[in-house]
């Protein structure tokens, strides 16, 4: 996307944003927003991108204060220093990341077999596609950057064009269509779980904070930065809300439970036949390994850059095959988790530790609000919504997903007590 000596103009940034955010979440957790919020859904999606617009103002102007390819990280460390707490806290990001990655694989290999049967199991090809797709990415990271970011840059035309298809097509398409009646408050859950069920679904908001990245390349900063955040989330924000109309508009409740892990797949064929299921089915295939290919890289790289500021060892900036040894851990730890836990248990994981870590961006723009020029209050606000929903979302889950909260609490348990350690064994104390 860099073009011009490395300068990147808004709409590269935009892309980046956008491409970030509709990368494989959507594909994964729609079904699972539907089996918690029913014909409330639209409203979910809209409870989670008011956080994603709070915390992007946030992320907008630490961005223009403190422009470093390290992001988040960065802007964790200015606000606490590089002690046990954004050491913590950092590492939850690599985690949180690896998290994704495991979301994109399950929506891969839920999709997947739907066009191809390998040995006549679905459960068993899910796990032969979701391995693959992880180890073919990692070998296209290690052969070359170049061609992820390629990938990428098409990936990102192919799936919004159709996904804004689906959406206009499936708009057209809802008069008449007896599901919509679905839609109707009357088949809302209640606001309690509403607001849970656009919680777990968060992750599918997680990307726009790599603008961030992007920051020290970009043209124009001061006027391109916030308008690259807010652009993208909020178009982000109306097209998922479009997305789930149609769906619980155009299918019963019975038929998207049936259809949970590939929905939107689903959702299609009424519009257009066998054929809208198909290419519904490959914009997934594409989307999701796209996004895999782009996180596999940013995940290895936050570990590079969290070792280079002591918050890990220095053995995380070797090299193993001319790459940092982060992304060799960061593809086994990966198999693991999506080879081994369920969807729903994976996106409570990922939206607990985005939720954690966004509270305290947020908190850092409030900490900073007269050094960086930002508004206290919307600083504020934003940080209370995501720590209010971090709790709502441990607290819902706890009954209906032990698993999934218990995972959740554990990584981020684990995540501070190695970093202690780690502090506590080496020459640098923690500040």
């Amino acid at each position: 996307m860099q073009k011009n000596n490395d300068s990147i103009k808004l709409k590269d940034a935009i892309a980046i944003g956008i491409g970030g955010m509709v990368g494989g979440g959507i594909f994964a957790v729609l079904g699972l927003a539907v089996s918690l919020a029913k014909g409330g859904t639209p409203l979910a999606f809209l409870f989670a991108g008011i956080i994603a617009l709070f915390t992007a103002y946030s992320y907008s102007k630490l961005s223009l204060s403190y422009p470093d390819r390290g992001g988040t990280v960065r802007f964790v460390n200015e606000g606490f220093g590089k002690g046990v707490f954004s050491g913590g806290i950092n590492n939850v990001l690599w985690i949180s990341y690896i998290i994704m990655l495991s979301l994109y694989a399950s929506a891969f290999g839920s999709y997947a077999p739907n066009l191809i049967s390998i040995t006549g199991s679905k459960a068993i090809d899910t796990h032969i596609f979701v391995s693959s797709v992880i180890l073919l990415a990692t070998l296209i990271n290690y052969y070359s950057l170049k061609i992820v970011g390629e990938i990428e840059s098409l990936a990102v035309f192919i799936k919004l064009f159709i996904l804004i298809a689906f959406a206009a097509l499936g708009i057209y398409g809802l008069f008449g269509n007896p599901h919509i009646s679905q839609l109707n408050p009357a088949n809302w859950e209640s606001p309690y779980l509403l607001l849970t069920g656009g919680m777990v679904i968060f992750v599918a908001y997680e990307g726009f904070e790599l603008i961030a990245n992007a920051v020290p390349n970009l043209k124009d900063p001061k006027k391109n930065v916030p308008r690259a955040y807010f652009i993208s989330v909020g178009f982000v924000v109306l097209l998922y809300i479009l997305i789930a109309m149609v769906t619980v508009g155009s299918l019963g409740f019975e038929e998207i439970s049936k259809a949970k892990d590939y929905v939107l797949a689903a959702a299609a064929k009424p519009m257009i036949g066998q054929i809208g299921f198909t290419i519904m089915t490959v914009a997934a295939l594409i989307s999701t390994f796209s996004a895999i290919n782009a996180t596999l890289y940013g995940g290895s790289r936050v570990s590079y850059e969290l070792a280079e500021d002591d918050e890990l060892p220095h053995s995380f900036t070797d090299q193993f095959w001319n790459k940092p040894i982060g992304l060799l851990i960061t593809v086994i730890l990966t198999l693991l988790t999506t080879n081994f836990l369920n969807l729903e248990s994976i996106s409570t994981s990922g939206s607990a530790g985005f939720l954690l870590i966004f509270s305290v961006v947020n908190y850092v723009s409030y900490k900073k609000a007269e050094k960086i020029d930002a508004s206290k209050t919307i600083s504020l606000i934003g940080a209370i919504l995501s720590a209010l929903a971090f709790v709502v979302l441990i607290i819902q889950q706890s009954s209906s997903n032990f698993l999934g909260v218990s995972i959740s609490m554990g990584i981020i348990i684990i995540c501070f007590l190695i970093e202690w350690l780690y502090k506590k064994n080496t020459s640098n104390p923690p500040q």
